[in-house]
């Protein structure tokens, strides 16, 4: 969504901001991100000393005119993009310049002192001042974007809400030694998950579940031993970055097939295209985050045909659904997956969605006794 509270100037197409050259390397040296910052501040210094209002130019992150689709990386930002100005002298954005000013007056205490903070600590460091945990999140990710320079390396932590269990273990950066494969509970995604080396894993492939209720209920069914050793994640709903960070460094690190789990509705079909393809906002960081080799396992629209799954166990869809669908068959994404396309048809037609847990109407342990090693074992995957 448009940022309503910016005073954004466009930029005419003649002068477009141009995308600085940047490595696809995750960590940027400390020295690089003071300099980043130091010639921020000049910037508004020499305005300043020319009588002028200082602005920050930043890139429009959301705007789908500013993306691009690429088989080998998802959405990722183009190269020359639309920005908008952040200006000091007026009224409804001078409050955003000022937090902007302030956020990273803290990034450059923190990567001096190398000392880190997360987003809430930053925002409980003075919530009178911010307002509220979204508007520092959007102002970090602005920062990101607009020095070129992933988060880790301004110190900016993510609060972690995923979980990871199953063949895996790894030393995490301070030397802890984490084993998720004796564990029968889930092991927390690391805050630092660059930082994680020594991965070993047996693992014939990767699910990724879209539910914490379902990914508890296979982890209870030791999912990850009977069929075939996996490791299995959950971001709880929308992954974080953390989560969306692991997946990608787990692809690198043993290039296993990856399948996602997910709610046979809009929501669900939009987390899966968050961890293969990207999303808008955080395109300027695709090549960290995406794993475009993904593949959709289930709940596939098709399946709730094929198992006759009785109408009165799936949900209509609200105008919200019927609008976010829409929206999801118009990326440029979907015309590269005919298969996709066809499920998402059969979506839209019926008008009618189903959460995983509606196959339990068919036994009560179907979806790991029956569902899941049938679609691995056949290749029932799209």
């Amino acid at each position: 969504m448009e940022d309503r509270s910016v005073c954004s100037t466009p930029v005419p197409a003649g002068n477009k901001a141009s995308l600085r050259e940047t490595s696809h390397e995750s960590h940027v040296p400390s020295a690089e991100v003071l300099e980043s910052i130091e010639n921020v501040i000049l910037d508004v210094l020499k305005s300043l000393a020319q009588n002028k209002a200082p602005v920050l130019t930043l890139a429009r992150r959301s705007d789908w005119r500013n993306i691009e689709f690429k088989d080998s990386v998802g959405l990722q930002m183009i190269p020359h993009y639309t920005t908008k100005q952040i200006r000091s002298d007026c009224p409804r954005s001078a409050p955003k310049f000022a937090l902007m000013l302030k956020i990273l007056s803290m990034i450059y205490k923190m990567v001096q002192s190398n000392t880190y903070a997360t987003k809430r600590d930053i925002y409980y460091s003075d919530t009178l001042l911010f307002g509220s945990q979204s508007v520092v999140d959007n102002i970090i990710n602005d920062i990101s974007c607009m020095l070129r320079i992933p988060r880790r390396s301004l110190h900016v932590l993510s609060t972690t809400r995923g979980f990871v269990a199953g063949n895996l273990s790894y030393t995490e950066e301070d030397g802890t030694k984490v084993n998720c494969t004796c564990s029968t509970t889930a092991v927390t995604v690391p805050s630092n998950v660059q930082g994680i080396k020594n991965l070993i894993s047996l693992a014939k492939f990767m699910l990724i579940v879209e539910k914490d209720a379902t990914f508890q209920r296979l982890l209870d069914d030791d999912f990850c031993n009977k069929l075939s050793p996996c490791i299995m994640i959950t971001g709880r709903g929308i992954p974080d970055l953390n989560t969306r960070l692991l997946v990608r460094k787990l692809w690198d690190s043993f290039q296993i097939p990856i399948f996602t789990l997910m709610d046979a509705d809009p929501h669900g079909v939009e987390i899966m295209c968050i961890y293969k393809y990207g999303s808008a906002s955080m395109s300027f960081e695709a090549h960290h985050l995406t794993v475009p080799s993904i593949k959709w396992l289930g709940l596939l629209p098709s399946d709730l045909q094929r198992l006759n799954i009785h109408k009165d166990a799936l949900i209509p869809f609200t105008k919200q659904d019927q609008k976010k669908l829409a929206s999801i068959q118009k990326r440029p994404y979907i015309a590269c997956q005919p298969t996709w396309k066809k499920e998402l048809e059969i979506m839209a037609a019926s008008k009618l969605k189903a959460e995983i847990q509606v196959l339990t109407s068919l036994s009560s342990d179907y979806l790991s006794r029956v569902y899941l090693p049938n679609k691995l074992q056949f290749g029932g995957w799209v």
